[in-house]
């Protein structure tokens, strides 16, 4: 039996937990967090916190003194120690209580923990490509809130319906400039030359805390690292396209429409930051 905790409480998974009036339930007012967790330990977990408390102050929660990233980290690892999991994947979902537009109950923060079970051997490095396409029917808007991870998920859900129809194992995820933002459920990277390229921050693409770490190794690992704006035109061009997110780290691509890739410099990486961070590589 898989458990979940609302608010504080262990509940049975599917246990019903909120009502109609709620408005994240109505208008995706909320923001959520993914985590892995392995042997007792939430990975990079100050990020994902910072990340988090940088959101609800953007999206205005009134965030009570006792919810704190230490009390939330207890409770993550007390529900993954009652689902018996020795590696999992944590998504924490915060959102706000009952109302309408104008006439919420309170800001204050209600928050849902879960967790599934992950393979040990989850964060290896892929031994077939990924295929990719690329969705053509909803853009990401570039605004203030573009970099969080907040329950507006559209984009990204018909992202990943588009995928599957299409046979790929992810789908290309486009800013309203019409260039590169991310993909359904990871950041990208493209090597050229052997430079290392990502679409900044500025162009629409969620604040992936893996994309970070990795920004910062490569950087010690003494790469050519450019955040920039990036076209289809580029990402075509490319020698090697990576995936990056917090569940399996680095991604290598093979294909994406009818382009074919290499992985040696994604390889290499990989191989790098699995001697160097194995405690975040794992």
């Amino acid at each position: 039996m898989n458990y979940i905790n609302f608010n504080g409480k262990i509940a049975e998974a599917q246990t019903a937990v909120i009502g109609a009036d709620n408005r994240g339930l109505r208008y995706g007012d909320g923001l959520f967090e993914t985590i892995k967790y392995k042997n007792n330990e939430l990975i990079l977990i100050d990020e994902h916190f910072s990340r988090l408390w940088k959101g609800m102050q953007l999206l205005k929660f009134d965030i009570p003194k006792l919810f704190t990233p230490d009390s939330l980290q207890q409770q993550i690892l007390q529900l993954a120690k009652k689902n018996k999991h020795t590696a999992a994947r944590i998504r924490l979902s915060v959102i706000r209580g009952n109302g309408g537009l104008y006439d919420a109950v309170n800001l204050s923060p209600v928050f849902i923990i879960q967790s599934w079970p992950i393979a040990d051997d989850a964060a290896m490095l892929n031994e077939n490509g990924l295929q990719l396409c690329i969705y053509p029917d909803a853009k990401k808007s570039t605004d203030s809130f573009c970099n969080i991870k907040h329950n507006n998920y559209l984009p990204y859900l018909m992202g990943a319906l588009y995928a599957k129809h299409q046979q790929c194992n992810d789908a290309i995820i486009l800013n309203d400039h019409s260039r590169v933002c991310d993909s359904t459920i990871a950041n990208i990277f493209l090597i050229k030359d052997g430079s290392i390229f990502t679409p900044s921050l500025a162009e629409g693409c969620v604040a992936g805390i893996m994309r970070k770490f990795i920004l910062q190794e490569l950087l010690l690992l003494e790469y050519t690292v450019t955040e920039t704006a990036i076209t289809i035109d580029d990402l075509l061009d490319a020698d090697e396209i990576f995936l990056s997110n917090s569940m399996y780290n680095i991604r290598w691509v093979a294909a994406l429409e009818e382009k074919r890739f290499t992985n040696n410099t994604s390889k290499k990486i990989f191989d790098s930051l699995s001697k160097t961070k194995p405690l975040v590589f794992c």
